[in-house]
């Protein structure tokens, strides 16, 4: 549906659908992306929804430190879900079309989902930093209820603001252009087709991502500044080790997560490349939540043998129940 409009002293067409160019338009590229892409959603999936399986059923991992895991392990799930279904539809059919109210719910979900993720990884340092830095305090100042405020506190707030940034986006109109050179509905290139004036919404969009997502990642910082330096005043190099084992998964995700952000929306336009951008989102919205049951599992000896226990009663029971069914 197209309507005509005159704004800024010049006729414009109100458009009511976006195209997403994804990757490209080589055909014989497509079908290797669907499956990698497929792949990788499978593994994302069955993964994390895995490590949440073991954190539940495990009493031995009903810690604070697990309890953070399984729900970042949970958002991760949604967080992918957000993105990779949409782009598979896409690259399987070659339709690349999306409604504009479409593309905005892609958006709000996937801002809930990235500003949830910042806070809970702030939270799981806050956690590292109190187990290493006050040990003797770790017990009373991070219990099962302090954990729960945390992670209510990190949804509620993400979805607070969120809702703030929408409520304000769904009253912009679009116009001119339909193209958004990205495979999802990123909120930069979707203001840049808006026909309506975007500084108020920049100005919110700016102080959410700062209060969310710059100073988590600050205080995240601060927070492993401590734990290192602390780590390096122990005096025997296997205390050394054991203590920097309970954190250097977090760490890695946290370097990936945040690296990845800061070259794609911090880093000028001029310096990195569309082409690059797209390949540094790739590592944040699908590769992050890939790696997150991998890291995780082969650094944390807990997870580890939880989901070789899980395995091997798996196993068994598979084992019993073809013997049965041969047996009868």
């Amino acid at each position: 549906m197209h309507i005509m409009e005159r704004a800024g002293g010049r006729n414009q067409t109100l458009i009511m659908e976006f195209i997403l160019l994804g990757f490209g338009n080589p055909p014989e590229l497509q079908p290797f992306l669907f499956l990698l892409f497929l792949v990788i959603y499978g593994l994302t999936m069955a993964g994390n929804i895995l490590i949440v399986a073991v954190i539940v059923v495990d009493q031995h991992l009903h810690f604070p430190m697990y309890y953070l895991l399984g729900n970042l392990s949970w958002l991760e799930t949604c967080y992918t879900s957000t993105l990779l279904p949409r782009l598979l539809a896409s690259l399987l059919t070659g339709k690349r079309t999306i409604s504009v109210k479409g593309c905005m719910v892609q958006m709000y979900f996937f801002g809930i989902m990235s500003t949830a993720e910042s806070l809970l990884l702030m939270a799981m340092s806050y956690d590292r930093y109190l187990a290493i830095c006050n040990p003797l305090r770790y017990t009373s100042m991070m219990n099962g209820r302090v954990c729960c405020q945390l992670v209510a506190g990190s949804w509620l707030s993400s979805m607070t603001t969120c809702s703030i940034g929408m409520i304000l986006l769904l009253q912009m109109t679009f116009c001119d252009s339909k193209e958004i050179d990205h495979f999802f509905c990123d909120f930069s290139l979707m203001l840049q087709l808006a026909c309506d004036e975007t500084q108020t919404l920049e100005l919110v969009i700016f102080a959410i991502a700062t209060m969310w997502t710059f100073v988590p990642c600050l205080l995240t910082l601060t927070s492993y500044v401590c734990i290192i330096s602390t780590i390096l005043r122990i005096p025997s190099t296997t205390g050394r080790k054991k203590a920097f084992s309970t954190c250097s998964s977090h760490l890695i995700m946290l370097a990936i997560f945040y690296l990845t952000i800061i070259t794609v929306y911090i880093v000028p336009t001029g310096i990195t490349t569309k082409v690059l951008n797209k390949i540094f989102s790739v590592f944040y919205t699908v590769l992050t939540p890939l790696l997150n049951p991998i890291v995780y599992s082969l650094r944390s000896k807990e997870v580890n043998e939880s989901l070789r226990k899980a395995f091997h009663k798996l196993s068994a029971f598979w084992n019993s129940h073809t013997i049965l069914k041969h047996t009868f």
